[in-house]
């Protein structure tokens, strides 16, 4: 098992980020599937053939974890990051404390997660819009690792004490703003800004520490985010306006913001067709559905080409769902299942070369703003 966390380490982590009670009712690992929609690739293998390391790994452990009982499910593809998940799932082993008790058993996601006081989903989609509705019902904690692989195992090895600590220094921040300010820099002279509407909303941090009951996050984590307002409140529409640009490939398609909402492109190019017409048949698509601000950077993490991880390094925009983090979108909003989406464009140079972050402000009740970001470093904190 080479390029993998030892026992010990991966007990360690589940300790720190679940903060374990001596005897928990069980762990539960969940790995999605390829079909004809979507195509199996090595790096999926490899993220199947991890959890499946971690899971004999805990097999072996069992007089060191407080878990009664080990569960490792599969399921089909949804088709689409943060779909809805499927009513059933193939059980393909559980066992607890005195061997093997259940294998190769249809049964449902519900009856799986009720019996788990922990989650982990490394998965080829992101269930993480899916598991945190779940959560909230059934009451588990979850971790979940779209995309995840062995490139990103440095990450878990993270203090994330102070990962948290940093993270709730924006999170705080959020709460207090009432807008935020973003200018794009697409080249040397062309810039593009954004004000994203922050009232009526809440920051949520995911530094890493999923302990409380119904509670979901990505792990690797590091970020604080929140859903800009999307004009529900009577009379108060979104004043979420202006342009966004995104490189897809060597193309950078510019999409103009009104009222929260991505209403058309006005770039010329392949991506900048596709992408129009995404808009035109699935408006819900250009919902701006999160902000989120990373700090993994600070920690000397660099870009691995995983949203999953990217995403925790510093700005990121989203488009679609945002029900999961207290928005007002969510599959009614969508014209099919496997239409839903959560997807982040991320401002990194590494993820998005021909686009600069000049500046992330937010901007406060009376008027004043505080620089977050500048020329795409973190300034929160430093003197």
């Amino acid at each position: 098992m080479s390029r993998n966390l030892s026992s010990s380490q991966f007990l360690a982590l589940l300790d720190a980020v679940f903060q374990c009670a001596p005897r928990e009712a069980g762990l539960t690992f969940l790995v999605d599937l390829p079909d004809g929609r979507v195509s199996d690739s090595a790096a999926w293998k490899d993220r199947r053939r991890i959890a499946t390391e971690w899971y004999l790994m805990l097999q072996d452990s069992w007089d060191a974890m407080p878990f009664e009982k080990l569960s490792f499910c599969a399921y089909p593809n949804v088709g689409t990051n943060n779909g809805d998940l499927p009513q059933d799932i193939l059980l393909v082993e559980q066992v607890n404390r005195h061997g093997t008790i259940a294998s190769s058993l249809d049964t449902t996601f519900e009856a799986v997660l009720k019996d788990s006081s922990i989650v982990l989903a490394p998965t080829e989609l992101s269930a993480t819009a899916p598991l945190k509705m779940l959560a909230r019902r059934l009451g588990f904690r979850g971790a979940t690792m779209p995309g995840f692989s062995r490139a990103m195992m440095p990450s878990l090895g993270l203090n994330y004490e102070s990962v948290n600590r940093r993270v709730l220094q924006i999170q705080d921040r959020m709460n207090r703003a009432s807008g935020a300010n973003v200018l794009l820099g697409v080249g040397d002279d062309v810039l593009h800004p954004l004000h994203i509407d922050l009232r009526f909303r809440n920051g949520h941090a995911s530094g890493g520490l999923i302990r409380q009951p119904g509670s979901v996050a990505n792990l690797p984590s590091g970020e604080a985010y929140i859903v800009p307002y999307e004009g529900e409140e009577p009379g108060e529409r979104s004043q979420t306006t202006g342009v966004l640009p995104v490189q897809f490939g060597d193309e950078v398609v510019r999409f103009r913001i009104l009222e929260n909402k991505a209403v058309e492109v006005l770039s010329d190019g392949p991506a900048s067709g596709k992408q129009a017409r995404m808009l035109a048949a699935e408006p819900a698509y250009g919902n701006i559905a999160e902000l989120g601000v990373g700090v993994l950077s600070e920690w000397g993490v660099k870009p691995v080409g995983s949203t999953l991880l990217d995403e925790k390094l510093g700005l990121h925009i989203a488009f679609g769902r945002s029900e999961h983090f207290g928005g007002q979108v969510g599959p009614a909003q969508f014209s099919a299942p496997d239409k839903v989406v959560h997807i982040d464009w991320v401002y990194v140079p590494e993820v998005q070369p021909l686009i600069t972050v000049r500046y992330l402000n937010f901007v406060y009740p009376d008027g004043s703003e505080e620089n977050i970001i500048r020329d795409g470093k973190l300034m929160v904190g430093i003197a």
